[in-house]
């Protein structure tokens, strides 16, 4: 469950963004649209924990996570909450499974390989286990992060503009994909983008600015 009260933002000698209230059960997905500049992204970084908010509370699974010390959101973020990237970064110098292996240690999780395998092989991408990032192609890197975004079966996966370079074909995949993964591991999606398409796809939406 994700709840947010009376949240705010205000970046150095910038305006202050008040952003709408949000409750997102367990399990549902939810968009939320806007065009560049209406403070989607800062949203989903606040959500993330990625950035501290200037007022306001959020709440993950009944957790604060603006009471948490660093130490403690890095970990509680790394149980927790997936975040896909509209650029997916991954240490360049490990494999696929590697980077999968590192996601589970900086949440303070036991390295369950078995499980690293099953995700990739989900999302027919197992046989990349050994490869390095940089010999995939754009859309087995997306599978990647993916991938990486659920491994420790949180309870929030946070997609950033997961579609906005895709062709409809692929735009309509990588939808169907996030809900599905979501779905096998009963987490709450909800997808941050200015994609006009996305818009008939998703029964529960925010409209930003």
């Amino acid at each position: 469950m994700l709840r947010t009260n009376a949240l705010t933002f205000q970046y150095n000698n910038g305006p202050s963004i008040d952003f709408p209230d949000i409750l997102c059960q367990k399990g549902e997905s939810w968009l939320v649209l806007g065009q560049s500049g209406s403070g989607k992204t800062t949203l989903l970084h606040l959500l993330g924990g990625l950035l501290p908010p200037s007022s306001g509370t959020i709440e993950v699974g009944g957790t604060d996570i603006a009471n948490l010390s660093p130490s403690q959101l890095d970990q509680f973020r790394g149980k927790h909450i997936g975040i896909i990237f509209q650029q997916a970064h991954f240490i360049r110098a490990l494999s696929v499974g590697e980077n999968l292996k590192i996601a589970q240690q900086l949440a303070g999780l036991p390295v369950d390989m078995a499980k690293v395998t099953t995700f990739l092989e989900r999302l027919n991408i197992g046989d990349k286990i050994d490869k390095k990032t940089d010999e995939l192609s754009v859309g087995e890197k997306q599978r990647v992060a993916i991938a990486r975004a659920l491994i420790n079966q949180p309870d929030i996966i946070l997609a950033d503009e997961p579609t906005s370079a895709l062709d409809d074909k692929n735009c309509d995949e990588v939808v169907q994909l996030l809900e599905e993964q979501a779905a096998a591991v009963d987490a709450t999606l909800l997808v941050v983008t200015h994609d006009g398409r996305l818009k008939d796809k998703f029964s529960h939406q925010i409209l930003m600015g």
